[in-house]
């Protein structure tokens, strides 16, 4: 007679130190344990590292695979450090560790929906026709004949796969008002932690990693009359003071929307991003506010508000223009320089790009993916590409995917930011969404001028967050569908 697993005696079943009586179960323990003493006694501390990393591998394999989102939150956390760890760990190739995550994500999607299949049509919007279309042209990048190295192309993948997958993976986790403030949480908290360490860096100092960096050629323009320009754990200053503009236009109009501890929250991350963008000492970082703040004063469509604005933005630009007040802080004074229509650096650049119209009269779509500035130095030393200094971002766009890449690249972003700008005017009904969308919308129209001086809009920790704000702007009829329907209404449509 046979016995269903239901009927069976549940104080029969072996559980806990019980399973040790099977064989099997005894060898492959004993296995396990002799591996990790043969592998500390070999290695020891790093051996002791290497078995700590497996088990939080492991672990964080398994929480991945059973809620894919946390792929999506690690992919922001890496983006923020990722390009700083290169001065701690050498040798490795960081940088594909956000292709990684990315990659893992998916697969977590794809399997923990493999019975019911996952729902792709949250990101059935034109902007993923967009990213989708953008990434295409750089693959035919690949064909592209002036392009002469491979590896260089690998480099500059980012811009065409990040933008593609990251828009994709926020149009299907970041679809409701709780998840948009949660990833505004951890945007948040990398901000103030960013300020502090560079804080830390100016106060008291820099380690012996970042001073080894600096030593290795970066101190040339990272210290500047003896005053070092803050660079925290970003990739350089520029994107330090750039990206914690960018938080701080976002976090204080955010914070309209909030009340109690969330928008104490938020307005003390927009002094932190303040604070850190003046620290960074980069000139061109003074352009994100004003752009930003300016912006959203447009979009409320309040005349009142939008004089108001003007006024205090007058203020500010003729403080830095036309007065020398505050001008032994040092942040301050160069700051002042970007007010400067004499300043040398401006003319340096007007320059180059001069060679650069000459050199791509004849190249519509430019030198190659990856073929442009500092970084194609190590694969290609000798090109022209390679030793004229692109500085802007559009520029770099310009010289690697032609003018046929410049104007779709500027034409998708004008046509996201013109779009959801639109909505943000004419269409949202939740108050509470007018101010979250204005407030990423102000703060990329602040970056996209910041871009122009600096390559700031394609480099990580900003590439990905503006990403994922072109995905959430472009979601608007979802977002206020949810903050003014009944939730019980959409559950359905939402991934959880």
């Amino acid at each position: 007679m046979n016995i269903n697993s239901s009927d069976t005696n549940p104080f029969e079943k072996l559980t806990g130190s019980s399973i040790l009586a099977n064989t099997k179960a005894i060898v492959i323990l004993l296995t396990v344990v002799t591996l990790i003493a043969l592998l500390l006694a070999k290695m020891q501390i790093m051996g002791a590292g290497l078995v700590f990393a497996l088990l939080f591998g492991l672990i964080f394999l398994y929480l991945l695979f059973q809620n894919p989102i946390i792929g999506y939150y690690t992919a922001i956390g890496l983006n923020f450090i990722l390009l700083g760890l290169n001065r701690y760990i050498v040798g490795l190739p960081l940088g594909f560790g956000i292709d990684g995550i990315l990659l893992l994500t998916l697969l977590a999607l794809i399997f923990s929906r493999f019975r019911d299949r996952v729902d792709w049509s949250p990101a059935n919007k034109d902007i993923t026709i967009l990213a989708a279309l953008w990434l295409g042209y750089c693959l035919l990048q690949l064909v592209n004949p002036e392009a002469q190295s491979v590896e260089a192309w690998i480099t500059g993948r980012g811009i065409g796969f990040y933008f593609f997958f990251f828009v994709v993976l926020t149009l299907l986790f970041i679809n409701t008002g709780r998840k948009l403030d949660t990833l505004l949480y951890v945007w948040g908290v990398f901000t103030i932690i960013g300020t502090l360490k560079g804080i830390v860096q100016l106060y008291i100092g820099v380690d012996a990693a970042e001073q080894a960096w600096l030593d290795d050629g970066a101190a040339q323009t990272h210290v500047l009359f003896g005053k070092l320009r803050v660079f925290s754990f970003f990739s350089d200053a520029g994107q330090f003071g750039a990206n914690q503009g960018f938080s701080a236009v976002v976090a204080i109009i955010y914070s309209m929307s909030k009340r109690g501890f969330a928008k104490v929250f938020f307005i003390l991350v927009g002094l932190f991003g303040i604070y850190g963008m003046m620290i960074s000492g980069t000139r061109g970082a003074i352009s994100v506010p004003l752009v930003g703040f300016m912006t959203f004063f447009v979009l409320r469509r309040n005349l009142k508000v939008l004089a108001f604005g003007v006024f205090i933005l007058a203020i500010v630009f003729v403080f830095f223009k036309y007065t020398t007040i505050a001008n032994g802080n040092d942040q301050i004074r160069r700051m002042r320089t970007a007010f400067d229509p004499n300043d040398a650096s401006l003319h340096v650049r007007l320059d180059n790009q001069k060679l650069f119209k000459t050199y791509l009269a004849t190249r519509p779509f430019g030198g190659g993916l990856g073929h442009a500035g500092d970084k194609a130095k190590r694969f290609l030393p000798n090109a022209f590409l390679s030793n004229v200094a692109t500085d802007s971002w559009y520029v770099q766009i310009w010289a690697e995917l032609g003018i046929v890449g410049l104007v779709l690249h500027l034409g998708i972003l004008f046509y996201v930011m013109g779009k959801a700008s639109f909505q943000v005017m004419f269409r949202i009904r939740d108050p509470d969404l007018k101010l979250r969308i204005s407030a990423l919308i102000a703060g990329m129209a602040g970056i996209m001028v910041a871009s122009y001086g600096n390559a700031i809009l394609g480099q990580m920790p900003t590439a990905l967050l503006f990403y994922a704000g072109m995905a959430i702007i472009s979601n608007t009829a979802v977002l206020d569908n949810e903050a003014t329907e009944p939730v019980s209404k959409l559950q359905h449509k939402f991934i959880n």
